[in-house]
């Protein structure tokens, strides 16, 4: 969806043509898979990290394009709403100090785009919902100011056909209709990219879909939206809702939601690609250049647009991804799950765990995905989200006949799995300093129990308790945790007692 889309209208059999060039694409792609044209495995991972943009009130501030303007990178871009930013880090080799590399890129590219938003009183937040975000904040005329957002929204608001209704209940319950799709842009996260061959991508797919709650249960860093206390996560309900092109008769026929965790594990990339394009119908039906059938009859390799297109409209947490680089078509899986934040080294240490966990999960004899059932790992990510770091999760026992049980998070992170995300990282490659290190902040988020989502809810209580009205202890609260995030120490070792 980065891609430059025109808007305009469309005629009345294009969505019908459309389905016959997508099905042409999916024919293009089984014979890729035939004829081995792929690229060769490189180990290569990439990592895209969505930011807000608020002012020294903590409140939201739309001006991403007097930002960008200012930052003048290609690193950076728009988002969808005007209070968004996206930074682009290159792909990086899983080798030698690469964590560490990566968290300096990033300090180095978020600082200078701190200071550039600095010049028209803006900075830059990594947060997952900002808590300052209210209803009259996200609605279609701050979306941002590029075509493929219009077109995006008028599509997704047509097919809907009445307004998107948001209901959360968590710890409050809120409920919201929107008339746009805006409210998608109070969702800003971090989307790790793994390139992998045909071969491994099953593999790698359903490790990340296996080991998804358990991102949701370290990282969460989403607990307030709209003025309301609800999920821990409380990104995917919002990001399902609002994004949500089914009516109540049209879900209870059993279709399903443009955003989801998915209905089973896979044996392959195509079993996805297929799923994309059976289940969901065109949003956007333009039509790329190529005929890629005839591509490939020519010896070509076809950039398979109209289906890298239609994927991008399909939010699955973990996505596949095609793309042709230097003439050759590789495949991604695009981890989507985590929330931005709170701080660099938490973003990094988030970033190790799951590249460790899902090298060490893909490689076991005998596979998580073969032992648990894929209704327990949905039911998994949905209970990681409503609790966090408290979430109880399903996991199959070491034994040969061991049945998955409830397991707190915490214990399965110490006792089972940073072992073995550790020794995915040293199948990596990975330098042990880094290993060490960024592992060691998961470690001990376990150990204090402390993540964004959590110290959050805490500093808010404080400061509710201390005589401030839910407006002000939301601000207040952001405004210290800004302080904090720009300072650069992991939240675990936040202060408790912060003032607020």
């Amino acid at each position: 969806m980065g891609e430059k889309v025109m808007a305009g209208g469309f005629d009345l059999s294009d969505p019908r043509r459309y389905r016959a060039r997508l099905r042409q694409c999916l024919l293009a792609l089984e014979r890729l898979f035939e004829e081995k044209r792929f690229d060769r495995p490189k180990n290569l991972m990439g990592l895209e990290l969505e930011l807000n943009l608020a002012g020294a009130d903590g409140a939201p501030r739309m001006m991403n394009s007097e930002v960008l303007e200012r930052i003048a990178s290609r690193d950076f871009q728009t988002e969808l709403g005007q209070f968004n930013l996206e930074v682009n880090i290159v792909p990086h080799r899983l080798r030698g100090r690469v964590l560490d590399q990566l968290a300096e890129e990033l300090r180095t590219g978020i600082g200078y785009a701190d200071r550039k938003a600095r010049e028209v009183e803006a900075r830059i937040v990594m947060i997952g919902i900002l808590p300052t975000l209210a209803t009259g904040d996200l609605v279609s005329a701050n979306l941002s100011t590029a075509d493929r957002y219009t077109m995006l929204n008028e599509q997704m608001v047509a097919a809907r056909g009445e307004e998107f209704e948001i209901d959360i209940e968590g710890v409050e319950r809120l409920t919201y209709a929107s008339r746009s799709i805006a409210p998608e842009a109070a969702c800003t996260s971090v989307q790790l990219h793994l390139q992998v061959t045909p071969a491994r991508f099953a593999a790698v797919w359903n490790a990340a879909q296996a080991v998804a709650a358990v991102q949701v249960a370290m990282g969460a860093n989403s607990p307030f939206l709209f003025g309301r206390e609800v999920w821990c996560e409380s990104r995917p309900p919002l990001f399902q809702q609002s994004t949500d092109t089914r009516t109540p008769e049209i879900r209870a026929q059993g279709v399903r939601p443009r955003t989801w965790f998915g209905e089973r594990w896979v044996d392959s990339a195509y079993d996805l690609f297929e799923e994309n394009v059976r289940y969901f119908p065109p949003l956007l039906p333009i039509f790329g250049d190529q005929d890629p059938i005839r591509v490939l009859d020519d010896g070509g390799i076809p950039d398979l647009h109209e289906l890298v297109l239609h994927n991008g409209t399909v939010y699955r947490w973990n996505r596949p991804v095609y793309a042709v680089a230097d003439g050759v078509p590789h495949l991604r899986v695009e981890n989507r799950v985590l929330p931005a934040g709170p701080t660099i080294t938490d973003v990094i240490a988030n970033t190790a765990f799951y590249y460790g966990l899902v090298r060490g999960l893909a490689e076991e004899p005998r596979p998580v995905w073969s032992r648990l059932p894929f209704r327990a790992a949905a039911e998994n990510f949905d209970t990681a989200c409503r609790h966090g770091i408290d979430a109880e999760l399903w996991w199959p026992g070491s034994g040969r006949s061991a049945e998955p049980a409830l397991i707190p998070a915490v214990r399965l992170v110490l006792e089972e799995l940073l072992p073995l995300a550790s020794a995915g990282l040293d199948s990596w490659g990975v330098a042990p300093a880094d290993r060490e290190h960024y592992l060691g902040v998961i470690e001990e988020r376990c150990r204090l129990r402390v993540n964004g989502a959590s110290w959050q809810a805490a500093a808010y209580h404080r400061a509710r308790a201390s005589g401030l009205g839910r407006k002000a202890a939301l601000a207040a609260m952001t405004r210290a945790y800004c302080e904090l995030m720009r300072a650069g120490e992991p939240v675990h070792t936040w202060p408790a007692d912060v003032p607020v």
